[in-house]
C-alpha cells in the first residue's frame, strides 16, 4: 500500500515541529479564550454598574423633586429590563432579543406619554409611536414563536436555562 505524500517526506524533525506547532496552537488557545472571556465578564460588570449607577441617579433626581411621574417609572423598568439582560447574558453567554424588544416598546411609551402629556394635542407623530409600538410586538410575537418552533436547546421562551444534570441510576 502507498504513504500518502506528507509521509513520504516525513523526517523526525518535522514530527517535532508538527507537535510543537499543535502545542503552541493550543496555548494560543487557551490564552486567547482567556483574554476573550476576561474582556467579557470586565465589560458585563461595567455595564452592570453603569446601569444601576444610572438607576440611583434618576432615584435621587425623583426623590429631590418630592414626586415621581409615569415618566420615572417607565424608566425604572428600562433599567430592571436591561439589568435582567445583563443578568441573563452573564449566565448564559446569550443575547436575548426579546428584551431588546420590550426595551423599545417600554421606550417609546415613555416618549409617548411624555408627548401627551406636554403637548395634549393629537398628532401624526403619536400614529407613527403606536405603530412603532404594534411592530415590535409583532416582532416580539414572531421572536417567541421561532423560539418555541424552532428551539435552539429545549428553550420554549428564547432564554437558555442551564440544564440540571441528571441523578446516576442506582443500577450499580
Amino acid at each position: 500500500m502507498a504513504r500518502p505524500a506528507s509521509e513520504e517526506h516525513a523526517t523526525p524533525q518535522n514530527h517535532v515541529a508538527e507537535r510543537l506547532r499543535v502545542r503552541l496552537h493550543k496555548h494560543a488557545d487557551a490564552f486567547g479564550n482567556l483574554f476573550v472571556e476576561t474582556f467579557h465578564y470586565l465589560s458585563l460588570f461595567v455595564i452592570g454598574g453603569c446601569i444601576i449607577w444610572a438607576a440611583v441617579e434618576s432615584f435621587d433626581l425623583m426623590i429631590e423633586r418630592g414626586h415621581s411621574t409615569i415618566d420615572d417609572i417607565l424608566l425604572f423598568f428600562i433599567y430592571l429590563e436591561l439589568g435582567a439582560m445583563v443578568g441573563i447574558y452573564f449566565k448564559t453567554n446569550r443575547m436575548p432579543v426579546r428584551f431588546l424588544i420590550y426595551v423599545s416598546i417600554t421606550a417609546l411609551t415613555r416618549m409617548l406619554i411624555g408627548d401627551i402629556q406636554h403637548n395634549h394635542k393629537p398628532s401624526m407623530g403619536i400614529v407613527m409611536v403606536c405603530g412603532a409600538i404594534l411592530l415590535l410586538a409583532i416582532a416580539n410575537l414572531i421572536v417567541r414563536y421561532g423560539s418555541y418552533r424552532f428551539p435552539s436547546s429545549g428553550s420554549h421562551d428564547g432564554v437558555v436555562r442551564p440544564k440540571i444534570q441528571a441523578q446516576a441510576s442506582d443500577s450499580d
